[in-house]
């Protein structure tokens, strides 16, 4: 009996143990929370709980009725109805730790920007939390009425914060406005998944697919938007490039700090009512960076605040304003590169395709390469497609600069403004286009169009290259030379066309070379000239100036050569058509010609003579070759040329050794 007694005194001491410490560490507990909360409130914000219960033999601790409110201009507020944290520890006086925990009934809101305009607000049945470990309490006060110190406070928190996983089953949010422009909006998320976070890193966030509902709202009409994402993916996020943004002490770092290593989407799709869709099969982004000095906390405010209230007309002012500041935005950021696969658009009257487009290497408002492969498509008169198109070196953030200055403008762009628009962009390139031609069934195709520019002085370009290679019917309706190709009876005509030029500053000479014409079946072309003494100041915008430097330009060797593919032949046979003679007396007829005007001429210039010698036997040999070379004879002015030519082409002659041969 003693002992039993001895037993149930023990069992009552040690449950009443127990439910002593489990009483007491509650309290310390509950003591804990309080501080937290009070050492919120004492910032300046609103922050409220209910009941807090502690459970020592699972080390649950359970705080219901979470509720806050930041008084930040724009304002935000937060509610959770529960947060059960498990297997809670202490590491340190300054760290809690936890193997789970899960809030439920999460409900957040506020609004982006000052304005009234966009509201914004996310909730989410349940969000699960394994193994946590973070601050005990605030690291700081936080300034509650500055929405920048609230995310930077955010950001330093989450920075401290480490944990295996974070999972929401869903996610909804809404947007609401009450601008006529951006109507509401809903978006669910489901599947949320963050993987391995610490030290302000995610190794990985998922979503396994969005869908959405938007009321689009243009012209007084509104018109709902549909549609759904899959697979969204972002792969080590890092805080650090964020936090340098709203931290003023990085105002004037121009260091990119890296926010996303990869941005992977899969497919997307989106139907307006009417019957227009979209679908893109993925998207991916690269190595997203961000630059503090570009992208301040109160630059990307002044962005929101210079936009124009929704459902309003921007003056031409409040466009240039908008668009100088989102300029520089652009400037803040790089990314390694980005690319969609799949895009299709359909409409009621038609649609198009794209295989894929991407750009690479976008950094300080500038992209080294954009470009569009497989685009397929249809207009009234028939299909259009095209194998790839590449703009090289288009720099995004001045020509916005440059819309915002030509921006609601009265005056027509001056010379110099539209020439610094050359400076915006390197090359255009395009290649495999089929369009339809007129109302024909036979299409047009441009095998390859490269268009490039560079080496400015001012905004004066003085290195351009154009290539063109194409084929395509042609007719009467033509301009010059197809339609005298159509007249001779050609359906169909194929042109290569090359064309360089550049100037070197430190020889003072400027060259034409390439210049090369080739048309299918008629001829090629090849011309080399070039100019001596042309020296910077000829490039100047100042009429005056640049008059003044272009009268001390020397005319240097001149080339042209010819290589008849059948043009020769088409010549003579339309001359005969049209004359109603044989082949053979047309082409002597127009030996002949030649041969008289050279004799009328050749009082002025004797060369003349020579010349019409070489072109003559030229005519009379079809598919042969002409060359005529023209060196000066001595130092020529080129002024002196022009003012030689206004009387006639032959007068301008007489300050060259003319060259003229032929062969096969």
């Amino acid at each position: 009996m003693k002992i039993l007694i001895g037993l149930l005194a023990a069992l009552v001491i040690a449950v009443g143990g127990y439910f002593g410490t489990e009483f007491y560490i509650q309290q310390r507990v509950v003591s804990d929370v309080e501080a937290t909360f009070a050492a919120v409130r004492a910032s300046g914000a609103k922050a409220e709980h209910g009941k807090i219960t502690f459970d020592l033999w699972n080390r649950t601790i359970t705080i219901a009725g979470i509720s806050g409110e930041l008084t930040a201009d724009p304002p935000a507020s937060l509610k959770i109805g529960r947060v059960v944290a498990s297997g809670v520890s202490r590491p340190d006086e300054k760290r809690f730790a936890a193997s789970r925990i899960e809030l439920t009934d999460f409900d957040a809101s506020g609004r982006i920007g000052t304005r009234a305009g966009l509201n914004v607000s996310y909730q989410a049945p349940r969000i699960e939390i394994s193994d946590y470990v973070g601050p005990a309490g605030p690291l700081r006060r936080l300034d509650s009425t500055n929405a920048a110190d609230i995310y930077r406070f955010a950001l330093e928190h989450f920075a401290a914060v480490a944990a295996t996983s974070a999972v929401a089953p869903t996610l909804t949010t809404k947007l609401t406005s009450v601008g006529a422009a951006a109507g509401p909006g809903d978006y669910t998320y489901s599947g949320i998944a963050l993987r391995d976070i610490k030290d302000g890193k995610i190794a990985s966030s998922t979503v396994e697919r969005v869908a959405f509902t938007l009321t689009m709202n243009a012209a007084g009409k509104s018109e709902n938007l549909t549609g759904e994402i899959a697979n969204l993916a972002a792969y080590d996020f890092d805080a650090s490039s964020t936090l340098a943004i709203l931290d003023p002490a990085h105002a004037k770092d121009d260091k990119y700090y890296r926010a996303y290593r990869q941005l992977t989407a899969g497919t997307y799709s989106a139907s307006f009512q009417k019957g227009l869709t979209m679908r893109i099969d993925g998207l991916t982004v690269d190595d997203v960076s961000l630059r503090p000095s570009r992208l301040q906390f109160p630059q990307l405010m002044a962005v929101v605040e210079a936009a124009p209230p929704p459902g309003t007309t921007p003056t031409p002012e409040q466009m240039r304003d908008l668009l100088g500041k989102v300029a520089g935005i652009y400037e803040g950021i790089r990314i390694g590169s980005a690319s969609i696969r799949g895009f299709a658009m359909d409409l009621p009257e038609g649609g198009f395709r794209l295989a894929a487009a991407g750009l690479t290497a976008f950094e300080n408002g500038k992209i080294a390469e954009l470009a569009i492969e497989g685009l397929e498509g249809k207009t009234p008169q028939g299909p259009v497609k095209m194998g790839r198109f590449v703009l090289k070196g288009l720099d995004i953030a001045n020509l916005m600069r440059s819309s915002a200055e030509l921006s609601g403008t009265r005056q027509d762009p001056s010379p110099d403004q539209l020439l610094g628009l050359l400076l915006l962009l390197e090359s255009a390139e395009m290649s495999n286009l089929v369009a339809p031609y007129k109302s024909t069934d036979k299409p047009v195709t441009i095998d390859t169009l490269n268009v490039s520019w560079g080496q400015f002085v001012g905004p004066i370009p003085t290195r351009a290259r154009v290539t063109v290679k194409m084929n395509g019917p042609v007719d009467a309706s033509d301009p010059e030379p197809f339609n005298l190709l159509a007249e001779a009876g050609l359906a169909n005509a194929s042109v290569n066309f090359d064309l360089g030029a550049g100037w070197n500053e430190s020889g003072q000479s400027f060259a034409l070379e390439p210049a090369t014409l080739d048309i299918g079946n008629v001829l090629s072309a090849t011309a080399r000239l070039s100019l001596s003494n042309v020296q910077r100041g000829t490039f100047s915008l100042n009429p005056l100036q640049a008059a003044i430097m272009a009268a001390q330009i020397e005319a240097g060797p001149l080339e042209l050569t010819l290589r008849d593919a059948g043009g020769v032949d088409l010549t003579i046979a339309q001359q005969a058509r049209q004359q109603n003679i044989s082949r053979e007396e047309a082409r002597r007829a127009l030996t002949d010609a030649i041969s008289d005007d050279a004799m009328q001429m050749s009082s002025i210039n004797p060369d003349v003579m020579a010349v019409a010698g070489a072109l003559t036997r030229f005519i009379e040999n079809p598919r042969g070759t002409l060359t005529i070379k023209l060196t000066p004879k001595g130092k020529v002015a080129m002024m002196d040329i022009i003012q030689a030519m206004k009387t006639g082409p032959v007068a301008g002659l007489g300050r060259f050794q003319v060259e003229a041969t032929t062969g096969r």
